[in-house]
């Protein structure tokens, strides 16, 4: 289904069924707006966005599948080109807002935004070719909120920082209050980076180009 001037169909991606349906009802009741369809995990959305190519995609970050975000987001783009992607999350995560945006992404909201901010969002990206959308904090938007120069971000850090301090990766996640999940992709991003074959090795090249503290290192 593709949407036209006056109706803008709508692809509602998210693992939580609650959480899908008080959107769905909420955007509903939006003039013009219709929900194309709804995906709890990668492979459905990419069959859904297939199916219907939906003018807008509101695609959650974490939800299950054997892919992360950023190849989700390669996947939809390249099965649906036409449709334009609205990230819709929990993560104030400068690195991921940043990668995603240059995947093509065209909006970036956090799931606290108001209804008005994701309607006017959803609206602005679907009527504006070149319209790029953003709600997050002022922190994620400053150079202080960018990557390290290494390509580390501020929460790999601090996940790199609980790892030397021997804490498990549902600790951690409770620390930062985040989800296992997300803890895992930063450790999976920042091995990559640091070209690190375990948690310890990990945190010893971390130490080594002083992307964290020695003194954060569990003794003994």
């Amino acid at each position: 289904m593709v949407g036209t001037e006056s109706q803008i169909d709508i692809l509602i991606v998210d693992d939580h069924t609650l959480f899908r349906e008080v959107l769905r009802d909420s955007l509903q009741a939006e003039r013009g707006f219709v929900i194309a369809g709804e995906a709890e995990d990668s492979a459905a959305a990419v069959a859904v966005a297939v199916k219907k190519r939906p003018k807008i995609i509101l695609l959650d970050v974490e939800i299950p599948g054997d892919d992360d975000v950023t190849e989700r987001v390669r996947r939809i783009t390249q099965a649906a080109p036409t449709s334009r992607i609205l990230i819709l999350t929990m993560h104030d995560d400068p690195q991921l807002m940043w990668s995603l945006l240059a995947l093509g992404v065209r909006g970036y909201l956090l799931k606290n935004a108001c209804r008005l901010e994701l309607v006017s969002a959803i609206r602005s990206i679907a009527t504006q070719e070149s319209r790029v959308v953003l709600s997050v904090s002022p922190a994620t938007l400053t150079p202080n909120g960018n990557p390290r120069p290494d390509g580390v971000s501020r929460r790999e850090r601090d996940v790199l920082e609980l790892v030397a301090e021997g804490l498990s990766n549902i600790q951690i996640a409770s620390r930062l209050s985040i989800a296992e999940g997300t803890v895992k992709r930063h450790l999976y991003n920042t091995f990559t980076k640091l070209g690190a074959a375990s948690r310890i090795d990990a945190v010893n090249r971390a130490i080594a180009a002083s992307i964290i503290s020695p003194s954060r290192a569990r003794r003994g």
